[in-house]
């Protein structure tokens, strides 16, 4: 797929017109960060905005002693890096390949005139943006009301919803996230997770099937 077809698969730049898409293609830098790359680091000066093509980005924060609170996990058509675009302060977070990905960038300069000239993409911006502050406050609310184990069980139904493929008899499978990056998600050990998904597996709640996890609907239900 060349620029053109690759930026029709972002979500904010899908009511442009095909000039505006060509426009938009002669600025745009693709780049490939290997697993575990960095592309920026919290703190860092932030002159580019980046959409993911191909991959997973996650954006997380890295506390002195090496301890990571993971907040969000992105894939394709989701993009990042735009807070430090928009009111002009460093870096609020870290980003990291956690696979093999593939991005398209664009400068500070070419983000605000494409922004400021179409109204299409700003409306979808901030839909996109407050979406991200309800789950934002979703999960804040996670660690400040609920134990460890409802925590655990809160990631497990959060991530089939958001990730998941239902099967024909309503269960949900979904990528099986490694027990450190659900702990990273929570703020407790992996020790601590590989437990409580033993304990939810053995209740006969979820199931683990090769690369993939299941959740039963009963499951579900809990959060709703």
């Amino acid at each position: 797929m060349d620029e053109k077809e690759l930026l029709r698969t972002v979500p904010i730049f899908s009511e442009l017109t095909d000039d505006d898409i060509v426009s938009l293609a002669r600025l745009s830098i693709r780049k490939h960060y290997a697993k575990d790359a960095v592309v920026f680091f919290e703190n860092e000066e932030g002159d580019f905005f980046f959409m993911i093509l191909d991959g997973r980005i996650k954006v997380t924060i890295l506390g002195d002693d090496g301890r990571e609170v993971i907040l969000s996990l992105l894939g394709p058509g989701d993009f990042f890096g735009e807070m430090a675009l928009l009111d002009n302060e460093p870096r609020s977070a870290t980003a990291i390949a956690v696979e093999d990905s593939e991005l398209l960038s664009l400068h500070r300069t070419d983000f605000q005139t494409v922004l400021s000239d179409k109204n299409s993409i700003a409306t979808s911006l901030m839909r996109i943006l407050s979406g991200r502050l309800r789950k934002a406050n979703h999960q804040i609310s996670t660690l400040a009301l609920l134990d460890v184990y409802g925590r655990v069980a809160r990631v497990i139904v959060d991530m089939a919803r958001e990730e998941g493929r239902r099967l024909k008899d309503g269960r949900i499978a979904f990528r099986r996230a490694t027990h450190q990056e659900i702990a990273n998600r929570i703020g407790t050990t992996r020790e601590t997770v590989t437990r409580m998904l033993k304990d939810l597996e053995r209740q006969g709640l979820i199931h683990v099937e090769g690369k993939e996890l299941v959740v039963q609907p009963d499951f579900e239900k809990v959060f709703d």
